[in-house]
């Protein structure tokens, strides 16, 4: 299994060309945040935008405009009750995200299957997403030709997979992975990622201060905003993304005793810089 180091991601950051514009780094649509529940997709846009994207646009509940124009006033808002404009924007996207706070009700079911129906890039299935996957056959039937991405922790990856906790070896999440035709970030101590291909990643950074909640979100963002403006290996680029997440808290550990999402996305900037320079931080 390839564990990931700071190589990974000093491939994959790049300078910036000089005549790039929004769309040269990427579309990205991120659909959650129920009325309840806002909060998700508001730290997975908030990730996304720091990380990178060209142009990145919430489908959110109604309920969530405010706060995400207060915390992230570089975003766009749809409302996911807007199916039209829905459709459209994640048929228009290099990254979709899906799930969230999403939710499992009847609504989230709703807005899920139309992001099925109509995503054809890089599908990225987080969250209450999985529960409802796993779940409800009707779903799955939908599941599109896009390339998929699930972001499961481990219970989550229990319901999809069929695998208990004991089960869940690097074989048998290799061979899941396979079946269900989708790369899988696999988020735990030590975190996996079982990609298509065949190659298998491994962390080996993070630790106990990162346990908080919102902090799957925000690693979501990122895959997102890395997929979408980075080009060239894509495995790489998916495990660049996920070394960034855990380096960057690593870091700010070294002065906290947990460390907030929040946090992890106000750093991405710098970190990204001094990354693309080969810096030693």
């Amino acid at each position: 299994m390839h564990v990931i180091t700071q190589k990974d991601v000093e491939n994959v950051i790049q300078k910036r060309i000089e005549t790039g514009h929004k769309g040269t780094f990427g579309r990205v649509s991120v659909i959650g945040g129920n009325a309840n529940m806002g909060g998700a997709a508001i730290m997975a846009v908030q990730a996304a935008v720091k990380a990178g994207a060209g142009l990145t646009t919430c489908i959110s509940h109604k309920a969530n405009l405010t706060a995400l124009h207060a915390r992230v006033p570089e975003a766009m808002f749809i409302d996911y009750f807007d199916n039209d404009a829905l459709c459209k924007s994640v048929f228009q996207s290099n990254v979709v995200v899906v799930g969230p706070g999403l939710g499992t009700d009847e609504t989230a079911k709703q807005v899920f299957s139309s992001v099925l129906k109509n995503a054809n890039q890089t599908l990225i299935i987080d969250g209450s997403a999985i529960t409802m996957l796993a779940e409800d056959d009707q779903l799955k039937k939908l599941t599109p030709s896009a390339k998929i991405i699930f972001t499961p922790h481990e219970i989550e990856w229990q319901r999809l997979s069929g695998l208990s906790q004991a089960e869940q070896t690097p074989a048998k999440n290799a061979a899941k992975a396979l079946e269900l035709n989708a790369d899988v970030v696999l988020k735990k101590h030590g975190t996996e990622i079982y990609h298509l291909s065949g190659k298998c990643s491994k962390l080996t950074i993070g630790g106990p201060y990162m346990s908080t909640g919102g902090m799957g979100d925000t690693l979501t963002g990122i895959c997102a905003a890395f997929l979408a403006q980075f080009k060239g290996d894509q495995d790489q680029i998916l495990d660049a993304a996920v070394y960034t997440h855990s380096d960057i808290a690593n870091l700010l550990a070294k002065e906290r005793y947990v460390v907030l999402p929040s946090e992890i996305a106000d750093n991405l900037q710098k970190y990204m810089k001094h990354r693309c320079n080969g810096q030693i931080l």
